[in-house]
């Protein structure tokens, strides 16, 4: 290494450390001093329930015991979704609900690149081949009020670790729509229904294209599916789902 170089990384590491002393790393969840940015305390760690193999090969939702490479649920051969395929990082619970909650309601976009990095491991499958990445967008008022998308921000930040073309003007929210908050499967789907659709003269970059729609909270999956089909309405060649928790019923998914 030259002398120039070595004079660059100790004043790195010099910049590192005042940024760590003015602004020190806490953890994502609780809020506790860690070791580095974009980091679980090891009490907030072993409370996520990351989802792991065995899943369902198109909803990602994980089975109680192995079932085969390739194995597909009974809900999704009796109702098959329009998108081809689902990954969720972690199973929804007091300890993911809190990690959203901070991104999303108390502004720590610093979680976004740490979160970036689970949804490439647990969506790998879906990144491979895709040509772009979109966000399940709000509606401008929400917009206003919560002043960023957070499903924007996730997707921003997996384009950029994987390379693949970040598209968040491709799909809108033509009408807004009451939170899906305590309403039950039918009533969500009712909820979201044609209330997404492409962009007007966007519908071009759309032919022939694989998109990972990217959420962060999967609930019953009304709002990616509605999202979903008007992707494929508008020329997408298949729609795969990408999210930072999901909703997990008891016992996972039935064979």
């Amino acid at each position: 290494m030259t002398a120039f170089g070595t004079w660059m990384d100790k004043v790195k590491l010099g910049f590192s450390g005042f940024a760590d002393a003015v602004l020190p790393p806490l953890c994502l969840s609780c809020g506790r001093g860690v070791d580095a940015h974009g980091t679980l305390c090891g009490t907030c760690w072993g409370q996520v329930d990351f989802i792991e193999r065995p899943w369902c090969a198109v909803t990602g939702l994980p089975f109680a015991y192995e079932a085969g490479e390739g194995a597909v649920s009974a809900v999704a051969l009796a109702h098959p979704p329009p998108y081809a395929r689902a990954r969720a990082v972690l199973r929804y619970s007091d300890a993911s609900a809190r990690l959203v909650h901070r991104f999303k309601y108390a502004d720590r976009m610093e979680a976004a690149p740490a979160f970036a990095r689970w949804l490439l491991r647990a969506g790998a499958d879906l990144l491979d081949g895709a040509d772009m990445v979109v966000p399940v967008p709000l509606h401008r008022r929400r917009l206003f009020s919560r002043r960023f998308n957070q499903s924007a921000e996730l997707s921003r930040a997996v384009a950029r670790l994987s390379g693949i073309a970040y598209e968040p003007e491709i799909l809108v929210r033509t009408r807004a729509t009451r939170p899906q908050v305590g309403l039950s499967g039918d009533q969500r789907r009712r909820n979201v229904a044609r209330a997404f659709a492409v962009r007007e003269g966007a519908e071009a970059r759309l032919q022939g294209r694989k998109v990972v729609l990217v959420d962060d909270v999967m609930t019953t999956g009304a709002t990616v599916e509605a999202c979903s089909r008007a992707l494929l309405k508008a020329g997408a060649a298949e729609v795969t789902v990408l999210c930072l928790a999901r909703v997990v019923p008891a016992g996972g998914a039935s064979i």
